[in-house]
């Protein structure tokens, strides 16, 4: 190797061999300049979809700007601004807010964060608690965002659109005798909130705040229930699932009396289904084909009117629902220690 013949002569010429080439020394050199929004005001910025793909962004010093992240990326920081709008996409890893002041944010991410903030209202979706520290009147609601990338972005960040945690906030340094944060009203108008934008750009995007198009479903997390009545619904995955859930969590926003407080996508086995909700076979089997989800409803007569929707929307899908009272509260304690236990895995 590394040799030829040269000419007739006989005699071996040696030749040299390229450099190795790295895969690093291969990638596109990125510009930090193109992940950063500094130093604005009074402005509309934004990145759509394709433009950060899964790379860090940063925000600082903004004031007075709307900012639409219509892409995902790794993790997001967001210093010292005020009175900025902010919608971000979703994050695989953290978004940490430090020193922002008077902020409204639509938010999907792994993590949420924030220190030495005041006045920031967050539209949130959250795999994990979120967490704030040394921040005040910081106020919480339930992602609502739409555009036809979006869900695609959720699966390249890997977050399940069924698993939000908006509500179950941890604050690091509660104050005695005050409240450090609390919960949006649920008829919040997105469309005040956070308008969608005006620039041509970033208006073909194709946005949409109506809440039945969302990629996370509304729901109603830890605000006072409306009923003396919870009942659990699980859909087991087949071909028509996705769509049938859909369907049901539709006709649940629509009921005057009910409200769906929660949801949650997770691999469910045999013999957990079995421990949990006895061993029906058909339930068993179903739950070997992939993610089960899990709905759960508050409200006045939920198992009749769950009963009823299911038959309407779902009726070819494998689906358990709580046959009474009794049944619901032994299997909301049953499904909560479930996940409490996943979490701890």
């Amino acid at each position: 190797m590394g040799c030829c013949f040269s000419g007739g002569d006989g005699k071996l010429a040696e030749q040299e061999e390229p450099a190795p080439q790295f895969s690093w020394e291969k990638r596109e050199k990125l510009d930090i300049k193109d992940f950063t929004f500094a130093d604005k005001k009074g402005e509309e910025l934004g990145k759509v979809p394709g433009k950060i793909n899964g790379q860090r962004f940063i925000i600082k010093n903004c004031e007075d700007c709307t900012i639409y992240l219509f892409d995902h990326m790794a993790t997001i920081t967001v210093d010292d601004c005020t009175n900025c709008r902010i919608f971000v996409g979703p994050n695989k890893g953290s978004i940490f807010l430090r020193n922002c002041k008077s902020m409204k944010c639509v938010i999907a991410c792994q993590q949420f964060r924030t220190r030495d903030c005041r006045g920031v209202d967050t539209l949130l979706h959250c795999d994990s608690k979120p967490i704030i520290e040394s921040s005040i009147k910081m106020k919480f609601g339930c992602f609502q965002y739409y555009y036809p990338e979006l869900y695609d972005q959720f699966k390249a960040a890997g977050l399940k659109a069924f698993n939000n945690t908006w509500s179950s906030i941890h604050d690091y340094t509660p104050v005695p005798g005050e409240d450090n944060w609390s919960l949006l009203p649920e008829d919040l108008n997105v469309e005040e909130f956070l308008p969608l934008p005006a620039s041509d750009e970033l208006a073909s995007v194709g946005a949409s705040l109506d809440p039945e198009k969302s990629v996370v479903p509304l729901t109603h997390g830890t605000r006072r229930p409306v009923g003396d009545l919870s009942c659990l619904v699980l859909v087991f995955r087949n071909e028509h699932s996705d769509e049938r859930i859909r369907a049901i969590i539709r006709e649940i926003h629509n009921c005057s009396d009910c409200v769906l407080l929660k949801t949650r996508q997770t691999k469910l086995d045999p013999q957990d289904v079995t421990r949990m909700f006895g061993g029906i076979p058909a339930h068993k089997e179903a739950a070997k084909k992939g993610l089960v989800t899990s709905l759960e409803v508050n409200g006045s007569d939920t198992i009749s009117k769950c009963n009823t929707i299911v038959q309407q929307v779902a009726m070819d899908c494998v689906v358990y629902i709580s046959e009474d009272k009794e049944a619901a509260s032994r299997d909301h304690d049953n499904w909560l220690n479930f996940l409490d236990s996943q979490m701890t895995m």
